[in-house]
């Protein structure tokens, strides 16, 4: 039976294994929006347990669970294994993507950090001081904590839900200042509501970490060791009344996030090669190491634990959190309590209050020269869908609130997170009303987006298809005889025919070490360009790239009327060589590691290159480009 693959996957994949690095943001978006159902599903679970049967509910999560090792031990309820030891997890996770950020992503340009970092703490002072305003005297204000995190997962599927059709920069956008709350989160959490502090233990703790960053500099790369000095330092800070979900989100940040590098695929292929040379399991294990170590310590851990803390511990831990018994008489006096009033309040008003305004502050202080990447109705949707606080506020109304103000905490969670969705979904819906240009200006702003080609595009020496002033150009670094490229080809031509003003431009990068003729195609191509026919050749070449060889590139010069005495020539002195070399350095420098890989007005297009996926992007770049015309 044939194998059935969507249209999609028929256009994701990229030479030279580069294909899992392609996506990491777009993996961590999908994924977060896809697990936001199930965190729903065992919210809405949660609270219907409770609800039939709630001394059911409360024995299963006061169920008590040791763990003893020698001497040794560390003893909670299941409820609290899940919220200090499954949750650890959790922010090892929301580690790991902020120093992608950092690393890679929209913060990777350090003067990009200004604007989501106000945003962040205004996003979290305004809720704080409205809050604590509501609560002023009593003894409920040590809870303000509660009324300050932002859901990631959770929202970004409300987003998803709400903001159908949305540029996927929106969704980033909420990401970039998310991990500044993300952090400050964790931060309140070891620092504001923790227990007791027992000094020898936290020395202990700090002191293993320590030991993993001098681990870290020597280039070890063992798994098994680094879980080791996790659980360690998990421990000691447990033991020392530091909140050990900390522990979670420094190892995160430690893991570095990277491109892979050509030079490290190759080696890669060249141990794969040897093992297909002489299949033993010693060059198995080598040529298995070969191709991890060519994948940074970030991408490999995210593709390992991503998931499992979005479908199975966060909704876990809804499961453990979010039941509250729900009477007529709970909730008159409920609503009417500081404390839900005040994470109501806090969240469906400070929040966007306090994102939007410090991003205008920070337009207005710096004179426009700081802008945010995405219109103002955007930024006042994002900062509303910022109201679902779930997760890290449940996990702070656990270590705030007890009894019946913990009650009162959770309703005003839970009812912040669905008058935040209505609030986000009207915002979009009047912006869609608005005329098309006006709404385009008020979804994607007049920022600069991130350039990610090293090599602007010149018309003097780049091989280009369409208008010369055309308001987006499409860039591709390819191989000839890349079966991948082969397949995108007639998506580019179909690209190329539905819009009239794009512009395309083809540069050479030549996979050598899987491709043994690319390097020759190249310069055939080249070779053929001298005398004026690179398009030409560059369609033979895609034609037949199972016949690369030199006497197969003479034959496509005699049959495109070329004078083949000088094509002999010129393939026979590498005419051409120097103009791929520059080519090859020009992806080296913009981090290109597989083909094809495009860019789209200068940004790197991550995903598939289907008709659709490219022709969206392609319209969303000539929408960016209107509004400054």
């Amino acid at each position: 039976m044939t194998e059935s693959r969507s249209p999609v996957s028929l256009f994701s994949g990229t030479t030279a294994w580069a294909r899992s690095l392609e996506t990491p943001l777009r993996q961590f978006l999908r994924t977060e929006t896809g697990s936001a159902a199930v965190l729903l599903f065992a919210t809405v679970a949660a609270l219907v347990w409770v609800n039939i049967d709630s001394s059911s509910y409360q024995t299963v999560w006061a169920t008590r669970l040791s763990v003893s090792v020698g001497g040794s031990s560390v003893s909670q309820d299941l409820h609290d294994w899940v919220n200090s030891g499954l949750m650890t997890l959790f922010f090892f996770v929301v580690g790991l993507e902020a120093r992608r950020e950092f690393d890679m992503g929209e913060l990777r340009q350090r003067s990009r950090i200004t604007l989501p970092l106000v945003a962040g703490v205004g996003g979290m002072a305004v809720p704080i001081a409205i809050y604590l305003g509501l609560n002023a005297g009593q003894p409920s204000a040590q809870g303000w904590g509660t009324a300050m995190c932002t859901d990631t997962a959770f929202a970004l599927g409300a987003l998803a839900l709400v903001g159908r059709r949305l540029p996927n920069r929106v969704r980033t956008y909420l990401l970039t200042f998310s991990v500044v709350d993300d952090l400050a989160g964790i931060a309140v959490i070891a620092f504001a509501y923790s227990g007791r502090i027992r000094l020898g233990a936290l020395v202990a703790g700090v002191a293993i970490f320590g030991v993993i960053l001098l681990v870290r500099t020597r280039g070890v790369r063992h798994g098994g060791l680094y879980l080791m000095l996790g659980l360690a330092s998990w421990v000691a800070f447990f033991k020392s009344g530091v909140d050990p979900v900390v522990v979670g989100l420094v190892l995160g940040l430690l893991a570095y996030a990277y491109p892979a590098a050509r030079s490290d695929l190759e080696q890669a292929t060249d141990t794969f090669r040897l093992f297909r040379e002489q299949p033993t399991a010693e060059l198995a294990q080598s040529a298995r190491v070969g191709v991890w170590a060519a994948i940074s310590p970030n991408e490999r851990l995210q593709q390992l634990y991503h998931p499992w803390t979005s479908y199975v511990i966060v909704p876990l831990f809804a499961l453990a959190n979010a039941g509250i018994v729900i009477s007529g008489g709970f909730l008159a006096r409920a609503y009417t309590s500081p404390i839900t009033l005040g994470i109501l309040v806090g969240y469906l008003v400070g929040k966007p209050a306090g994102t939007v305004g410090s991003a205008w502050l920070v337009t207005r202080v710096s004179g426009r020269r700081v802008v945010p990447p995405v219109g103002w109705a955007a930024v006042a949707g994002v900062g509303a869908i910022a109201g679902i606080g779930f997760t890290v506020s449940l996990l702070i109304a656990s270590l705030g609130f007890h009894g019946d103000q913990l009650k009162e905490a959770k309703l005003g969670v839970l009812s912040a997170a669905l008058c935040a969705s209505a609030i986000t979904w009207s915002v979009f819906r009047i912006t869609a009303l608005l005329p098309k240009r006006l709404r385009i200006r008020a979804l994607l702003g007049t920022s600069e987006v991130i350039i990610d080609l090293a090599v602007p595009v010149d018309p003097a020496r780049d091989h280009l298809r369409g208008p010369e002033k055309a308001p987006v150009t499409v860039v591709e670094y390819g191989d000839f005889e890349c079966p991948y490229c082969g397949q995108a080809e007639p998506v580019v031509r179909e690209l190329l025919a539905d819009f009239g003003d794009l512009r395309y431009a083809w540069r050479h990068l030549p996979l050598n070490d899987v491709h043994p003729h690319a390097q020759l195609a190249a310069e055939g191509a080249e070779a053929a360009a001298v005398q004026g026919a690179f398009w030409e050749m560059h369609d033979l070449l895609f034609q037949h790239q199972d016949t690369l060889t030199g006497k197969d590139l003479i034959r496509y010069a005699t049959e495109l009327g070329l004078n083949t005495d000088r094509f002999i020539r010129d393939l026979r002195e590498h005419t051409g060589a120097a103009r791929v070399a520059a080519d090859v350095d020009s992806a080296d420098r913009s981090n290109v590691s597989g083909t094809p890989t495009f860019f789209i007005n200068g940004k790197r297009h991550h995903g598939a290159y289907d008709i659709a996926t490219l022709s969206a992007a392609v319209k969303a770049a000539r929408a960016r480009a209107s509004i400054k015309t």
